[in-house]
């Protein structure tokens, strides 16, 4: 379980940063696979770029203002 943890905290480093990026994945693959999101399938891209800044926001908020500094 250590191993695990280990390789989990090297790869990734914090859960919300793999949740955001699992839910950015998401909302592109269904941009790219449901025929009425088409009309935004230009701005995936873009899309893609504002959702992994706001993960990556939120995740150093979230460490800027904690109790434990």
């Amino acid at each position: 379980m250590k191993a695990i943890k280990a390789i989990y905290n090297f790869i990734v480093g914090d859960m919300i940063i793999l949740i955001g990026i699992l839910i950015a994945l998401i909302v592109l693959i269904l941009i790219n696979t449901l025929p009425a999101l088409s009309a935004i399938r230009g701005a995936s891209g873009y899309i893609l770029l504002v959702m992994i800044l706001l993960t990556l926001v939120s995740t150093l908020a979230r460490e800027a203002y904690s109790h434990q500094r």
